[in-house]
This record gives C-alpha cells, structure tokens and sequence, in this order.
C-alpha cells in the first residue's frame, strides 16, 4: 500500500459537501458552474458520438483538436505553436500536471510551489518524489516579491508550478511578475509548469499572460489548459498541453503510461468549440462578471469584506474584521446555523496557513445566489 496516498486525510472539500447534504445548504463550495455549457459544443459532442470515431484515438490528441489548440492560443496569447511537435491532449487538466511532474523531476528534486495551490499540487509532487519549496502569498493581493523568491530558488530547483489566474485567490499574475519570475527561472535553469486552466475567466481590465508569450519561458514552459473551464464543462476532462518539443517529448511519454487518451467524441467537440468567434468568450466573461459583481454587492450589503477578485469563479471574504481568526470553524458554523456551505481558504495551503479567508463559488443561478444571500442575512447578525 502506498504510504503516501494512505495517510491522505479527508479533504475538507469532501467534508462541506458531506455537511451541505446533512443540512440542506445552498453549496457555494463547489466549484463548478450551474450553466450547462454551450449547447452547441454539446451537440458537436452527441454527433461525434453517432456519426464519429468511437476506438482509440492517437495517443498525443486528435489532429483536429492538437491544430484547433495551436490555432487557438495564437490567436488568443500571440503563440506560435508547432501542432505536430508542441501541443498534447490529456484527460484533463490534472492529468496533465500528473505527467508533466512524472515526467521533468526525479527523486530529490526541489519544486517551487505557490500557495495557496490546487490541493492536487503537493501530493502529485510528492509521489514523483519532489520536495516541496513554498512560497506563501497573503491576501488581499496575493503577489510575491523577490526576496521570496531568493528564499526556495536553489541549485536543487528543477520545476517552479504557478497557477495563473489563481484559484481560490481570484487573482491574475502581471506580466512584471512573471518576468521577474522568468529571470529566477532562468538563473537556476528550471522549467516552469504553467496551470493556466482559467485564461478565459478573467474580469475587469484584468489580462492572463500566458507564460508561454515571455520570451525567456518560452522553451521553459509547460502550458496546461482546460476545456472543461473554457466552456463550462468541467466533467469533460480534456486537458489542452502545449509545451516546447524537447519538453513535450517526455511529456507524452508519461501521457502514454497514465490514460494513454481521451474520448474522441469530446475531443473532437472541444476543437469545434475552440473555433468559436471571439465574441462567444466575452459573452461569457461578461455573465459570470454579472454573476461576481451581484453576489458580491449581496455580501458588502451584508457587512461582510469581499477581497478583489479578478479570475476564476470565485470571490473571497476577510473573516478578520469580524474578529474571528479560525476559517474552518467558520465554514462549519456556517453550513450548520446558516445553510450556506464555502470553503475555507486554509485547506489550499500546506504551511504558514492564512485563516482568515473564506471561498464561495459565484457561478450558480441567480436564484441560488439569492437564496444563499437571504440565508446570509438572517446568519449575520449573530456573528456581528
């Protein structure tokens, strides 16, 4: 039995969705969305289904989708990208970091984390024998400086793991902090994996650089994207990797060993969908921004101190001004007194946690928001 997987503890993201079953809550933890997806992209899906290729596809993608990729990220990041050589297929996003992990550290090799991080992060590292570097990043802006980075970069560095935009902070990396990142990536020659799965939800004036557009990263990165985030369809899993070809070479071959490919029907609607006019992105940055701004103006009403967001789907709360300085025992009290399940933003972290923040998910109906709201406010007064 593998010790590392056994002595994982219950996530807490499994405990608030046990919680918001047992008390009937309005689940703002998970994090997905209400909206079905694109209709069409669907029906590209079912027609691929009847009239498709249902065996084995090729191993790095579907030609059409590897091409719809490249197309795609040019026209979205300005990055030419060789399909042939350069772009990979994967059953999903965390797929993709599972092989690309495997595939660039050998046992002892030290990676740079950011956290708060993806909680597949550090136990992916960990079973492809990497040592955990952190960097800690502290709200209400979540960036990081040079000195941080002088602290984990070392001779042992081999692979820095960024995730831009950044889930559950809802902040985007600017490009001046990605070109200071490139020059200590640079020095150390390491490679960078990119999780980049929220590059289309962005708001405001906000803009994702991709790293693969900075010219010192761009041999040194290993782009990961999402369609299931792209198009709202998360239980799709297709993961969209783009990556030099000396590095994508070893990538693939750990692919080859994990799902070896992903359904035909779904890659063969995620290149349609990729295709897709411009204005379909903004549409939908557009709702979910709607979405952000109505249930945030809810929580200011309320009293609560809603933290920027500017990615992702979703938004903070600062628990300090309310005196309280436990964000687990808050979202517990709050999923049994008010019937309103979140997360706390502590679970993303491995040490030196900030417990002070707390995660809703903004990407739900309206009506579910209200509810959630209205539920809100009569829990309120009790812990003014």
């Amino acid at each position: 039995m593998n010790s590392l997987f056994a002595s994982l503890p219950t996530t807490v993201f499994e405990t608030m969705s046990q919680l918001a079953r047992e008390h009937e809550a309005v689940n703002l933890g998970q994090g997905f969305p209400d909206d079905p997806g694109p209709q069409d992209v669907r029906e590209a899906a079912a027609r691929a289904v009847v009239d498709g290729w249902n065996q084995y596809p090729p191993m790095p993608g579907l030609p059409e989708l590897r091409q719809a990729i490249a197309e795609h990220y040019g026209r979205f990041h300005q990055v030419n990208l060789d399909w042939q050589k350069e772009v990979l297929v994967t059953s999903g996003a965390t797929e993709a970091l599972a092989a690309s992990l495997l595939a660039l550290i050998e046992p002892g090799d030290e990676v740079v984390l950011f956290q708060p991080m993806y909680d597949a992060y550090l136990p992916l590292v960990q079973r492809a024998g990497g040592v955990a570097r952190f960097v800690t990043l502290q709200p209400p802006h979540w960036r990081f400086g040079a000195q941080q980075l002088e602290r984990v970069f070392s001779s042992k560095t081999r692979v820095v793991l960024l995730n831009t935009p950044l889930n559950p902070a809802g902040s985007v990396v600017s490009r001046e902090d990605l070109e200071l990142l490139a020059d200590f990536v640079e020095r150390y020659d390491a490679t960078v994996i990119c999780d980049e799965v929220w590059e289309h939800i962005v708001f405001d004036e906000a803009t994702h650089t991709s790293l693969l557009s900075i010219p010192k990263l761009r041999e040194r990165t290993v782009k990961i994207g999402s369609a299931g985030k792209i198009f709202s369809l998360t239980g799709w899993k297709v993961g969209l990797v783009a990556a030099a070809p000396h590095l994508m070479k070893v990538v693939s071959r750990a692919h080859q060993y994990l799902t070896f490919t992903t359904p035909p029907n779904l890659q063969a609607a995620v290149a349609y969908g990729l295709g897709k006019e411009e204005s379909f992105f903004v549409d939908q940055r557009a709702r979910l921004q709607a979405q952000r701004d109505c249930f945030s103006s809810g929580l200011s009403a309320l009293g609560f101190r809603v933290m920027p967001c500017r990615a992702t789907y979703f938004l903070n709360i600062d628990i300090a001004p309310l005196g309280l300085d436990d964000d687990v025992a808050f979202c517990e009290r709050l999923v049994r007194e008010a019937g309103v399940a979140a997360i706390p933003v502590s679970a993303f972290y491995a040490e030196d946690k900030v417990k002070t923040a707390v995660r809703f998910c903004f990407a739900k109906r309206d009506a579910v928001l209200d509810e959630a709201l209205e539920r809100l406010a009569r829990f309120q007064p009790s812990i003014a």
